[in-house]
């Protein structure tokens, strides 16, 4: 059966795919809005740091920093965790960054919510009531691999820096036509680069398909790429219909051939399937643990 092989936040790192370069991680949580308050509670530990002398300064403006470290650290947990739920394959993030930024947070709230009245333990308890809020609020990180059988290492890193260069030309690309300024045209290269990340998925899936799909990942990327910052550059110097309309031409085309050899190995891996499990009955059959099939499945 062929390997499979999981996303970005693998304890070994990038498996994959780059979920902050991905648009397809515009992956964003539901979620994410949530911090911005979060940031916003903060905000009095600015106003509480000025005109009480250094230690005042120093607890208020270093309770403000913890909870915006904090805030960054549980988006990008979010993030991971929206990579993580959209793919079949992947691993559990390495770093469990939305637990880490609830203690953070905590530590930010204990530190800027200490004053006399309410002493070093009633701050403490502030604290921990903030990072338990944030847990409740965010919940915790993906603690589990999924689709995770039988990986073998080596597959998993060659797909891996292919996948890892396959978006990095995608981000490129989608740099240069925002550079051009054509909201129909950005729209158009968004969805060329889902296209392309349905392959990236599918080779991700079985990376036995590697090969056949390799060029398709790196070679025509970056000639897409090429071309579009080319283009970028024309439009910029004078906005010319035929550049546009031939290089709307050429992402036609590479959608259209993308879209080929995805399902082309979506339907190899389903007739290789298919005969792995004839197979099987065949040698159940042999066996006598089940009857002998007299059609192919």
């Amino acid at each position: 059966m062929a390997q499979r092989f999981g996303g970005k936040y693998s304890p070994k790192g990038y498996a994959g795919v780059a979920p902050d370069r991905l648009p397809e991680t515009a992956h964003s949580h539901p979620m994410t809005r949530r911090l911005v308050w979060v940031g916003v509670a903060a905000v009095p530990f600015l106003f509480n740091a000025f005109g009480g002398g250094p230690v005042a300064l120093a607890r208020g403006l270093g309770g403000f920093a913890l909870v915006a470290g904090a805030v960054v650290l549980i988006r990008e947990g979010l993030k991971a965790e929206a990579a993580w739920a959209a793919r079949k394959v992947a691993r559990r993030p390495a770093l469990p960054r939305k637990a880490l930024g609830a203690v953070i947070l905590g530590l930010g709230l204990a530190t800027g919510a200490q004053a006399p009245e309410i002493g070093i333990i009633g701050a403490a308890v502030i604290g921990v009531i903030g990072a338990a809020l944030s847990l409740f609020a965010f919940g915790l990180d993906p603690m589990r691999d999924k689709g995770m059988e039988g990986i073998d290492p080596f597959q998993q890193d060659r797909v891996a820096k292919v996948v890892a260069a396959g978006e990095e030309q995608l981000a490129a690309l989608n740099d240069a036509i925002t550079r051009a300024g054509d909201a129909r045209l950005t729209a158009r290269v968004a969805g060329f680069a889902g296209t392309a990340r349905k392959l990236f998925r599918a080779v991700e899936e079985d990376p036995g398909d590697l090969n056949a799909a390799r060029r398709y990942m790196t070679v025509y990327l970056s000639g897409a790429r090429a071309a579009a910052e080319k283009f970028a550059d024309l439009w910029a110097s004078r906005q010319d219909a035929k550049a546009r309309a031939d290089f709307e031409a050429l992402l036609d085309d590479l959608e259209a051939n993308y879209t080929a050899r995805t399902a082309q190995l979506l339907e190899e891996g389903r007739e290789g399937l298919e005969i792995e499990i004839e197979v099987l009955r065949e040698r159940l059959a042999r066996e006598g643990l089940a009857p002998a099939s007299d059609h192919t499945a």
